[in-house]
């Protein structure tokens, strides 16, 4: 496996702030479960591998700090050993819990090193240019900067250090999560900035909008998914 890097070096202040991908391993009936009907147990695996192949080189090509993936249901799937060992991303394993005591736990230790941005693998508009800016709103004083997404939730979170309020209580995997983020971090006296609202890929309504958005023709879905930048 191979992944293919930009060089560009970005400032030494940009440098101290991290990124965390959550990642489920690629396995038939594992993630990305909605787009089953669509595609099926094993196509829904390949683009779990693709997506997630897509997120790590985003987070690298953002060239800020550290990259780690945290990895479930363990780390030791062929897969994320293929990809550590082509990027040198650590894998560590998700821990138990919803998704936000998943959350605060990575920022709970990671917070300790500096600034932490969290992304999923779900969001294929997400850009180097979008962490790069959030990274940088993080440098400049905001103590959480999101990427909210169209389906309510939102695609990116960043702080500054850990807000176990922004985990607890949420109502995850709906279209409120969001909202009562918002809410959360106001409550909490935060100082908060969004970005542009994004779009993720969840359901099957959205493979028309993926391809229109790679400039594929929908027949590709049920192809085999090779990420551009990764080979095996």
């Amino acid at each position: 496996m191979r992944m293919a890097v930009a060089c560009a070096e970005p400032s030494a202040g940009l440098r101290q702030v991290q990124v965390a991908v959550l990642a489920k391993a690629p396995m038939p009936g594992l993630a990305k479960t909605r787009l089953i009907p669509a595609l099926g147990p094993q196509g829904t695996a390949r683009l779990q591998r693709r997506l997630t192949c897509a997120a790590v080189r985003t987070a690298l090509d953002a060239r800020l700090g550290a990259v780690t993936l945290w990895c479930a249901p363990h780390a030791q799937h062929h897969f994320f050993l293929a990809l550590h060992q082509a990027t040198g991303v650590q894998c560590l394993v998700q821990p138990s819990g919803d998704l936000g005591q998943r959350m605060r736990t990575a920022f709970r230790l990671h917070c300790e090193q500096g600034p932490l941005l969290l992304i999923g693998t779900d969001c294929p508009p997400l850009t180097p240019a979008h962490l790069r800016q959030a990274a940088q709103a993080l440098l400049d004083g905001s103590d959480a900067v999101f990427h909210p997404a169209e389906d309510g939730g939102y695609v990116l979170v960043g702080l500054r250090r850990p807000q176990a309020e922004l985990f607890e209580g949420i109502a995850w995997s709906t279209a409120a999560v969001m909202a009562q983020t918002r809410e959360r971090a106001l409550a909490a006296g935060l100082r908060m900035r969004e970005f542009e609202t994004l779009w993720d890929l969840d359901v099957p309504a959205d493979l028309v909008r993926w391809h229109a958005w790679q400039g594929q023709p929908q027949a590709s879905t049920s192809a085999p998914a090779q990420s551009a930048a990764v080979a095996t």
